[in-house]
């Protein structure tokens, strides 16, 4: 028997191994080490020891490791939390359900269908909890534009719309090289796919048509990096989506999503840090959000909140709370389409969903989890 199904008292924090040091895995251990209580940062590991050695100085971990294996079979670990490369997180996923620690992967779960339904036939064999860091459903507006949909407010969603714009630098893009081909549909617009699924309740994604180009920085065009996109995605309910994104939004961090439909029309996001704006002689203005992680900063806290929560609640055999995070199914779907863009921007064709795969039925929405809900 796995030390997960032993009840223990859910006063014990739950003990987190972090694999991946990068700058989300960072941020990510700066809420689990200070801004989630219920949680203790235990271990981090990831290939670039000095990076490793640099943030457990920080937060104070002892153990530190160049192999996420190590983190795998640490006794002492409860879950795993991973925020390496997308080219791992399938392997990761697996390897941490078979060791049987409860899991937090961030996007996009896998590059394939096929890696990504692999690590699910592993977690659900282990009967291990799997959350994906789709962020945007944590985030008060969104999560209340989400509320507002299920009340009735946009009757029958008509057309949807999501957008990602990153700001980028004046000169272009930030370190283009260590961009990956494919990047800006599997981890940038991953973001939009999940967004316009999850508003757009009942419905699943049914044809995809995608173009985008190296309009930002023309000269990386030849080694497959694309930084401007806008895919348009058909549902069975009939509704039409759009999302698009942009490397290199000089004004700001610039992240939105609407709803319009038979009864009326939600919005949701903006790059305007608040909403206090000035009116002077220069003209009308207001400050921007520059980093996600300032944008995002308590959707990103809330949903590692939210998995701690269900970790807790399992190990005391007890039922999760509330609603499920964003799990296999919605990071499936999402995915689906981030394929099907790749493929239909490649042909210049509209690409059937199905012929990615077949999609699963939606899991329970999650909303009003944002702060102060």
């Amino acid at each position: 028997m796995s030390y997960l199904q032993h009840p223990v008292s859910d006063d014990r924090p739950v003990r987190v191994g972090l694999i991946g040091a990068g700058w989300i895995g960072k941020f990510h251990a700066e809420s689990v080490a200070h801004r989630i209580p219920g949680a203790r940062l235990e271990a981090i590991a990831d290939p670039a020891l000095p990076a490793v050695e640099a943030l457990a100085g920080r937060l104070g971990v002892r153990k530190i490791s160049t192999d996420p294996s190590d983190v795998m079979n640490d006794p002492d670990i409860d879950a795993v939390l991973i925020a390496a490369p997308a080219r791992f997180h399938s392997d990761l996923i697996a390897a941490a359900a078979r060791a049987g620690k409860d899991v937090f992967c961030e996007k996009p779960g896998g590059r394939t269908i096929e890696e990504l339904d692999g690590a699910l036939d592993a977690a659900d064999a282990a009967g291990v909890i799997v959350q994906f860091g789709f962020n945007r459903r944590y985030a008060n507006d969104f999560a209340a534009a989400r509320k507002l949909i299920d009340d009735g407010a946009v009757g029958v969603p008509q057309l949807l719309r999501s957008l990602t714009r990153d700001p980028g630098t004046a000169a272009g893009l930030a370190a283009p090289e260590r961009i990956a081909p494919g990047t800006i549909f599997l981890e940038t617009l991953i973001h939009d796919f999940d967004t316009l699924n999850w508003l757009n309740p009942g419905a699943v994604p049914v044809r995809v048509h995608a173009v985008a180009d190296a309009l930002v920085a023309p000269e990386r065009k030849a080694g497959g990096l694309l930084d401007t996109a806008v895919v348009t995605v058909t549902y069975s309910n009939g509704a039409i989506a759009v999302a698009e994104a942009n490397f290199n939004a000089l004004y700001g961090y610039d992240v939105r999503g609407e709803v319009f439909g038979s009864a009326g029309m939600v919005t949701a996001g903006g790059p305007q840090a608040s909403s206090a704006t000035s009116y002077t002689a220069a003209g009308i203005a207001s400050s921007t959000v520059r980093l996600n992680v300032d944008l995002f900063h308590d959707a990103y806290t809330a949903e590692l909140a939210h998995f701690v929560d269900a970790v807790k609640a399992r190990r005391g055999n007890q039922a999760a709370p509330g609603t499920p995070g964003p799990g296999g199914t919605d990071a499936r779907n999402a995915l689906a389409v981030a394929l099907a863009a790749i493929r239909s921007n490649e042909t210049g064709l509209p690409v059937e969903v199905s012929s990615i795969a077949e999609l699963r039925a939606a899991e329970p929405a999650l909303h009003a989890v944002g702060q102060g809900e």
